[in-house]
């Protein structure tokens, strides 16, 4: 099995996929089909990192001021407890604290993608923390610890964005042209990935000029370092479109 690292927008993407959501179920129709996914989302953040135990994740709607719509969406995959507990051994092996939540459910930054890719919601599903609080080398290792599960069919879907400015939010079209920064970080982090510069990448916020304006706070980002530890090699790009002038909506592909 594989890596993945998505950039799931805003979360009415599910309800305006655009050539993102086109771009993700394309995706998850060629890609071998998982036994168990575990997700990797910008949106769990906690100090120490925690997977869920859940059996029967809930969807949670961790977000205010959209559509109706949007709060009546629930994403009923199984859970896997399984996979978490691996995960734990994973870690502890690899000397990484770690704890465990006995019914976290599915944040948007999971089940948005999800719901595009695999809408039947059948393939068991599980979480795994960021600590924003950490540093990008801490979740670099972190997925490092991981690369063993791509033997056991499981998928490890990072999913965060390229861009994250939200005070730079200008519009409500979705389809505005973008401000100048957001390709131009967007093609400088598909450089460090296609020339497998991870040291470089891990230290962004000084490698690049436009690294703390693409990135005030990194939580969206570090999914993505998790996902490059976690599958060595140089990853396929995906390059939808932009969205809202701010968020390039970027993917990557770690073949198996």
């Amino acid at each position: 099995m594989t890596t993945l690292f998505v950039s799931h927008g805003a979360p009415t993407l599910v309800l305006e996929p655009g050539e993102t959501g086109n771009m993700l179920a394309s995706l998850a129709a060629s890609l071998p089909r998982p036994d168990a996914i575990l997700v990797i989302s910008a949106h769990w953040d906690t100090r120490v990192p925690t997977v869920s135990l859940a059996a029967r994740p809930v969807t949670i709607h961790d977000f205010s001021g959209f559509p109706e719509a949007m709060y009546a969406i629930n994403y009923l995959a199984p859970g896997a407890p399984g996979l978490a507990k691996k995960v734990v051994e994973l870690l502890q092996a690899h000397d990484i604290p770690v704890q465990t939540h006995a019914d976290r459910g599915l944040d948007h930054g999971a089940w948005v993608p999800m719901s595009l890719m695999y809408p039947a919601a059948d393939i068991p599903v599980t979480q795994l923390s960021i600590q924003s609080r950490s540093t990008p080398a801490a979740q670099y290792a972190l997925g490092q610890a991981l690369q063993s599960l791509h033997a056991e069919n499981v998928l490890i879907l990072a999913s965060g964005a390229i861009t994250h400015n939200l005070s730079d939010f200008f519009t409500g079209n979705r389809d505005a042209a973008p401000l100048a920064y957001v390709n131009a970080f967007a093609d400088w982090v598909a450089g460090q990935l296609a020339t497998e510069q991870a040291q470089t990448l891990l230290n962004y916020r000084t490698e690049n000029t436009a690294g703390l304006q693409a990135h005030p706070s990194e939580d969206h980002l570090m999914p993505l370092f998790v996902a490059a530890g976690s599958a060595p090699g140089i990853p396929k790009r995906f390059t939808p479109e932009t969205t809202y002038g701010i968020l390039a909506m970027d993917a990557y592909v770690w073949e198996a």
